[in-house]
């Protein structure tokens, strides 16, 4: 069975050594529980490497029928536990847990005691923001006063009745902004940049028509939140990296000026920082580059989130790839491989199966230029081989893209020129079917298509008009996207020049920063 297919198995590796303990403990609390069937089915799960049914059939007294149903147990004990240890932590679980209690003393006729507990949890919910939770503890509160006697209804119900009003007014402000946000972040997992006028009028007309009416000022943590992510996506889509900049510089200055939100919101927190590096790096502000980059790693170093399997991924994926992203810049590639790589993979086989396909695919695009930019062809090969492989054709098109025109690059550096033609329509075929056939793509592919029919004498000179064409277009607003993930113009001096593109990428840098050498 595949690791990625069982939960239960995905839940154990995901535990901590504290919640194993913790889990250990709570499920042992009851002595009949010792030689459980649930236990030992837990303990031979976590001593395994990967999922096999056989083998816990072989070593434990669980039937073939008795299985499936041992698993959903342990599953569902294990996430009891986990919710007992993280109780007083969270508080979005400590208010879950007083509205239970509420309603259990409700369902009692305990009316006064279960409207403490609703008590209780407004008062987490305001301190926090948490509008929707705050929401439905008012309408509880609301039937209560509504249809018992309590003796505080003639107070209570104006207050209930207005604080309910404002709250849905807050909410649908809140609301409008956060399915902006992802619906932009959805558009860009799946079309990318923009490609062209008509894409660029689409993306205006659907912000402009889908952002509400604010005042700054009068907006709280959550809305302003939501707002700057939005923003972020919006010109990031469009490639205006400095409003990107601007907007996400907001984002983690919001997060500085509320502490507290960095425990509750750490994924958001994190992004935040993700998308200042991101920017920065696309703007080639190599000095604000590194110093973001060492605030970011020294914010992880000094635990101000919470640490946990999602932020875990996260912290790995932008503290690598920003790594990567630093070598570039400076053009030291071959000194990113023996410092980043080994660390990398290490930490990258630890993690694989909580990775989703598409951060995945950005490691291996972005190993893959390291090696690359190092000399390194046939490393450059088997991790592109690893992208062009995938089947999920709809994630992250113009990476796809992009790691197509390297693997041909890859392969005329390496001499693994038999069967180019057959390599170069595959490429011609995947842009025509991902509908992203243009001119620079077009230029590229041509080149490649037509070297082959050249005399030796005649390919520098080829190579000179090639990135003559293309430098045209380094600027454009709809072409420039496929020099952010591919610096053609670097490999093509390099070729003309006859040196290695990681001493051509290094003396630019050197040249533009000879103050920071």
């Amino acid at each position: 069975m595949s690791i990625k297919n069982d939960k239960l198995f995905l839940l154990i590796k995901s535990l901590s050594k504290s919640e194993k303990i913790h889990f250990k403990l709570y499920a042992t609390r009851i002595k009949t529980n010792k030689n459980a069937k649930f236990t030992n089915l837990f303990e031979k799960i976590n001593k395994m490497n990967f999922y096999n049914d056989k083998k816990i059939l072989n070593n434990t007294s669980i039937s073939k029928k008795q299985l499936s149903n041992i698993k959903a147990h342990l599953f569902k004990q294990i996430l009891i536990s986990l919710k007992l240890q993280n109780l007083e932590k969270d508080n979005d679980l400590k208010i879950l847990n007083y509205i239970f209690f509420a309603k259990i003393l409700y369902n009692k006729g305990l009316y006064i005691q279960s409207l403490k507990f609703l008590e209780k949890s407004k008062i987490i919910a305001r301190n926090e923001e948490m509008n929707i939770i705050l929401l439905e503890v008012i309408e509880f509160e609301k039937m209560i006063e509504s249809q018992h006697i309590t003796r505080s209804i003639r107070t209570k119900s104006g207050e209930l009745s207005l604080e309910s009003k404002e709250l849905i007014e807050q909410l649908k402000c809140q609301n409008a902004f956060s399915n902006l946000s992802l619906e932009l972040y959805s558009l860009y997992l799946k079309v990318g940049y923009v490609r062209n006028k008509k894409d660029k009028i689409f993306i205006e007309s659907y912000f402009r028509t889908n952002l509400p009416k604010f005042n700054i000022k009068h907006l709280n943590f959550y809305e302003k939140l939501y707002l700057y992510q939005a923003k972020v996506w919006y010109h990031h889509i469009q490639q205006n990296f400095i409003m990107c900049y601007q907007f996400s510089k907001k984002w983690v200055k919001l997060f500085k000026n509320n502490k507290n939100k960095k425990q509750i919101l750490p994924i958001s927190y994190l992004k935040g920082y993700h998308h200042l590096l991101d920017t920065l790096f696309y703007l080639n502000n190599y000095y604000k580059f590194i110093h973001i980059l060492a605030e970011f790693e020294q914010e992880v170093k000094n635990n101000n989130m919470i640490l946990n399997v999602n932020t875990k991924v996260l912290i790995f994926m932008y503290k690598y790839s920003n790594r990567i992203n630093k070598h570039y810049m400076e053009g030291t590639f071959s000194e990113g491989i023996n410092n980043v790589i080994p660390s990398l993979l290490k930490e990258f086989n630890k993690l694989h199966n909580l990775l989703d396909i598409h951060y995945i695919m950005i490691i291996y695009y972005k190993i893959a230029c390291l090696y690359f930019g190092s000399g390194d062809n046939q490393n450059t090969i088997l991790y592109l081989l690893k992208i062009m492989e995938n089947k999920q054709i709809n994630i992250h098109k113009d990476l796809q893209c992009s790691a197509r025109l390297l693997y041909l690059m890859a392969c005329y550096e390496s001499g693994l020129d038999d069967n180019m033609d057959g390599k170069i329509q595959s490429a011609y075929k995947f842009f025509v079917k991902m509908d992203d056939w243009y001119i620079v793509q077009k230029k590229i592919i041509f080149f490649f298509k037509n070297i082959g029919n050249m005399f030796p004498n005649q390919i520098k000179t080829q190579f000179k008009k090639l990135k003559y064409k293309l430098l045209k277009y380094y600027f454009h607003p709809y072409e420039k996207r496929t020099f952010l993930y591919l610096d053609i113009i670097s490999w093509l001096t390099s070729k003309i020049e006859n040196r290695p593109i990681e001493q051509i990428i290094k003396e630019k840098f050197i040249s533009r920063y000879n103050h920071i050498r």
